[in-house]
């Protein structure tokens, strides 16, 4: 697959290089003859045979060069998401960790002071970060965190969760 879009890449690049050129030559020729005319009705010819289409071939030469550039970077990017997807898990004999295991396990909940999300003691977001602190338990209530999508905390045991109103 790769090959196929650079394959189909570089010949656009090579025309807007192509074009480019041919587009200078032609804005050369046109201004070259623009200035040797004294009069405006004569120096026309020059701007509509050579100076307009010259500008316009600078134009295309430009966007074909980006719209290249752009198809050799999305091969690239292509390339490593494969390499990314092919790679295999580690074995839970390499990690110490079986696949499909949960991230963590812990029954302490985590926030940082500022944060949106609020997490297990032993996720890897907040594990090791010392302005970790306990979740304040009306910053939940009020809806201010939200659970981590990574350790997926429950809801914290203080007294956390929605309050109601009696009757």
């Amino acid at each position: 697959m790769r090959t196929a879009r650079l394959r189909t890449a570089h010949p656009v690049l090579w025309a807007g290089w192509a074009a480019l050129a041919a587009g200078a030559v032609l804005c050369v020729i046109g201004w070259y003859g623009v200035s040797g005319e004294r009069y405006a009705e004569r120096q026309l010819p020059y701007l509509a045979s050579c100076t307009i289409p010259g500008a316009a071939l600078i134009i295309a030469g430009a966007v074909l060069l980006a719209h290249g550039r752009d198809t050799i970077a999305a091969t690239r990017v292509e390339e490593l998401y494969g390499l990314l997807v092919a790679a295999e898990p580690a074995s839970a004999d390499e990690s110490g960790q079986a696949a499909g295991a949960p991230v963590a396990v812990s029954g302490e909940t985590l926030m940082v002071p500022g944060g949106t999300l609020w997490h297990r003691a032993d996720c890897p977001l907040v594990a090791g970060k010392a302005e970790a602190v306990p979740v304040d338990a009306k910053l939940v209530a009020n809806g201010g965190l939200g659970p981590c999508p990574i350790c997926e905390p429950a809801e914290p045991a203080d007294g956390g969760g929605p309050r109601r109103c009696p009757p």
